[in-house]
């Protein structure tokens, strides 16, 4: 399976944009992991910097390193900004990570 998981307040604390100060959810980032030794492919995405054009993929990536993160794919950017995202598969992370 594809699994694709947001970065900010779901595997990392929220900052309010500033990012250099984001911490780890260590126990999601744990079933993170899992997922990726069983096969699944990870794709990590973030909307950082999709509104204020800053390059925030450097960074990203080494707190991911930093922090243990097992994935295929970064996508840091990317997201279209918005305050509620629809999609038919997605899950809450609460609910993904039973808190």
């Amino acid at each position: 399976m594809i699994y694709c998981f947001d970065l900010d307040k779901t595997l990392c604390s929220d900052t309010n944009g500033e990012y250099e100060k984001a911490t780890p959810f260590t126990e999601r980032i744990k079933k993170v992991n899992e997922l990726y030794d069983n096969g699944h492919t990870i794709i990590i995405e973030t909307a950082r910097g999709s509104v204020t054009k800053k390059d925030w993929y450097p960074l990203t990536e080494t707190q991911l390193e930093m922090w243990g993160v097992k994935y295929h794919t970064l996508r840091v950017g990317n997201k279209i900004y918005a305050d509620v995202y629809i999609d038919d598969k997605g899950v809450n992370d609460k609910t993904f990570f039973k808190i």
